[in-house]
């Protein structure tokens, strides 16, 4: 498909422009994607604001942003078209950490380490853009019942389908998710849809997020540091010993990147608990963990990196309405207004929990 697209074109820390560019040209390997919902990241953030550096050979632009996306099919590669696996029309989503099946991690099932990986919107133009190419093996179709703005979550649904495998809920277990993000409202509908007795969400600053998480399935609600705030604790273990009889949480999630969350998360974990490590932390942040009790309650921490393996879990969860995301979206802009949305985000985040990118 030859012509011109609009795209946001990343260069560097806070500098991103809307121009006109090649509609991407399709290889063997390809599909062209229109695309119709991006939802922002937390790593577009950092990206945009320089915190980290994009998947590119100099760390920087120009790159097009966006990996959480859906779109229509409208042009096929020769590979899947012989195939016989992608047609003009289909309703797709993308995976975009896309391996190379090739490799020895590849190989091994461990798909999310691959040596070759392909990531639209991190090594490659992604999908804050009018159209957008993805290797034929990291595209989904898309349930007629899922909405492409529902469909825009299977990414970090997926991520969170991948830290719920390995929490190993048991039928009635009391997990404690720290963090009411769209990431932490997911968690807790998925806690629940798989078997979790009780769920406590904890938050760290409004009331709102945690009012949002309520909804989404949360038991019990608390503010482990605003005193202002109606659900504050000054003691989150013993709250939660009090839910308990004593026994504590039996497993945790910890979809912050707030290194003492993760610390709490571990001291409210009782005998032979799982701590999910999920939130990316910053490069000098050192996890402190008292030895001789985290060893003798036989407790693991586990982390949860990408989501290799459970794409169609994430789908079908999306399809049976095991978790509700379109109520996450509070925010909705369009392609003109993505470094708007993206600044939104960083500066004025109190009731926001995801915002999408309307494109087509």
């Amino acid at each position: 498909m030859k012509g011109k697209m609009k795209a946001q074109v990343f260069y560097e820390a806070e500098k991103m422009k809307l121009e006109e560019i090649p509609v991407p040209e399709v290889g063997p390997i390809d599909v062209l994607v229109k695309v119709k919902k991006v939802g922002i990241c937390g790593s577009d953030i950092s990206y945009y604001y320089g915190l980290s550096p994009v998947g590119t050979a100099t760390g920087k632009g120009p790159l097009v942003l966006g990996h959480e996306f859906t779109g229509e099919v409208v042009e096929v590669g020769d590979v899947p078209a012989m195939l016989g696996l992608f047609s003009p029309g289909d309703r797709v989503v993308v995976n975009p950490v896309q391996n190379c099946n090739a490799c020895f991690s590849c190989a091994e099932g461990k798909t999310h380490m691959c040596e070759k990986l392909n990531v639209p919107g991190v090594t490659v133009n992604g999908g804050f853009a009018e159209y957008c190419v993805s290797r034929y093996t990291g595209l989904f179709k898309l349930p007629d019942a899922v909405s492409y703005a529902a469909g825009a979550f299977t990414e970090p649904l997926a991520c969170v389908v991948n830290a719920i495998k390995k929490l190993e809920i048991n039928p009635g277990d009391f997990v404690t998710v720290f963090g009411p993000g769209s990431m932490g409202m997911m968690m807790t509908q998925m806690c629940k849809s798989t078997g979790a007795g009780k769920v406590a969400l904890v938050g760290a600053s409004n009331d709102w997020r945690l009012e949002q998480g309520k909804k989404a399935g949360a038991d019990y609600l608390f503010n482990a540091s605003l005193k202002s705030s109606k659900y504050y604790t000054p003691d989150l273990k013993q709250s939660i010993a009090e839910l308990t009889r004593g026994k504590l949480s039996d497993r945790a999630l910890v979809p912050t990147s707030n290194n003492s969350a993760f610390e709490q998360a571990v001291e409210v974990t009782g005998n032979c608990g799982i701590i999910i490590h999920f939130g990316l932390p910053n490069e000098d942040d050192v996890m402190k963990i008292p030895a001789l009790s985290f060893h003798t309650m036989d407790k693991e921490i586990r982390s949860a990196w990408l989501a290799p393996l459970v794409w169609p879990a994430a789908i079908r969860s999306l399809e049976e309405g095991l978790v509700k995301v379109e109520e996450l979206v509070t925010g909705n802009f369009s392609l003109e207004e993505t470094e708007k949305a993206i600044q939104t985000l960083k500066n004025n985040p109190g009731k926001q929990l995801k915002i999408q990118i309307t494109v087509s």
